[in-house]
């Protein structure tokens, strides 16, 4: 007997297929169970987590920039020049923080469509309701744990896991190392900014401010690679789990009747649609035959007066 998720054999001493966890006997989506599209937010997701991790690479590395322009500033002793650098820092900043917040409502949007298709598959086993999949990223202190388990509640029942991949993991510790670390290097930043004198006179003064993007240069770097490793491993998961809940919702509902052995679409390789048993002999229609009407030769003069 083959399992009607993923097509392995099953063994009838098992409840379930060892697999995929589906149930014996329950078809790859719960009848009547609503499932959402996943792939297109999926990769807008995706998209939009890149362009943030690139963006914050710009911003993270601007204090080499600001080394050069104080180093210039000093020879010229020109403060206008440092007042530059601060303006350039801020035209930096926006597009980040508007992919960051692109990117953050398309991963809450795409969270919450996964995680309801949980509900539709059969053997899937969600330790939280649905809405914790947006109330889990706003909710304070609960921001710290609840979607890492949403995700890898999502990453389990969608790719056949038994335990949570450690890619799940990876990500979980190095977004909340970017997020902690990137908010204590800003504060740090303002910190010594906030030290400098507004007009420097000497060229004392002004090589402060070059020591000042120096050492804000190495301090960035810490919340930059925990930045990259987490949109990496983010993106990894987004596009590996909907491509296995497309696969699935597919597998769940074709297009057209199947022909029982015809492949199912989105199904694993060697699957084909179980045969249907037979339970008996269609009856067949037998039909009269037609008796034509006799054909009655006209006679002479016509039809009409004769």
């Amino acid at each position: 007997m083959r399992c009607h998720t993923c097509g392995d054999e099953t063994s009838p001493s098992d409840n379930e297929c060892q697999n995929c966890h589906t149930p014996h006997g329950q078809p790859a989506l719960a009848p009547g169970v609503p499932t959402y599209p996943v792939r297109g937010i999926g990769l807008a997701a995706s998209i939009a987590v890149g362009a943030t991790a690139l963006l914050y690479l710009v911003v993270a590395l601007f204090p080499l920039v600001g080394a050069v322009l104080a180093g210039r500033a000093r020879e010229s002793q020109d403060p206008d020049v440092l007042l530059g650098a601060v303006l350039i820092e801020v035209v930096l900043s926006l597009p980040f923080l508007l992919a960051y917040l692109t990117a953050a409502v398309l991963v809450i949007i795409w969270t919450w469509r996964a995680r309801k298709n949980l509900d539709a598959f059969p053997g899937a086993l969600p330790h939280l309701g649905a809405g914790w999949a947006i109330a889990g990223w706003l909710v304070p202190f609960a921001n710290f744990v609840v979607p890492a388990r949403v995700v890898a509640n999502l990453a389990r029942d969608s790719l056949w896991k038994r335990f949570t991949p450690d890619l799940v993991f990876v990500w979980w510790v190095a977004w909340l190392a970017f997020s902690l670390g990137e908010r204590f290097v800003s504060r740090r930043d303002d910190q010594a900014y906030a030290r400098l004198p507004e007009q420097p006179r000497s060229d004392t003064e002004f090589r402060w401010y070059a020591d000042y993007y120096r050492e804000a240069l190495g301090w960035h770097l810490i919340p930059l690679v925990a930045c990259l490793v987490a949109a990496g491993s983010l993106i990894v998961l987004i596009r590996r789990i909907s491509t296995a809940q497309e696969q699935r919702i597919a597998l769940g509902r074709p297009a057209w009747p199947a022909h029982p052995g015809w492949p199912a679409p989105g199904a694993p390789p060697g699957y084909a649609y179980p045969a249907q048993p037979v339970t008996g002999s269609s009856p067949q229609v037998v039909t009269d035959p037609t008796v034509a009407s006799p054909q009655v030769p006209p006679g002479a003069g016509g039809t009409i007066g004769a």
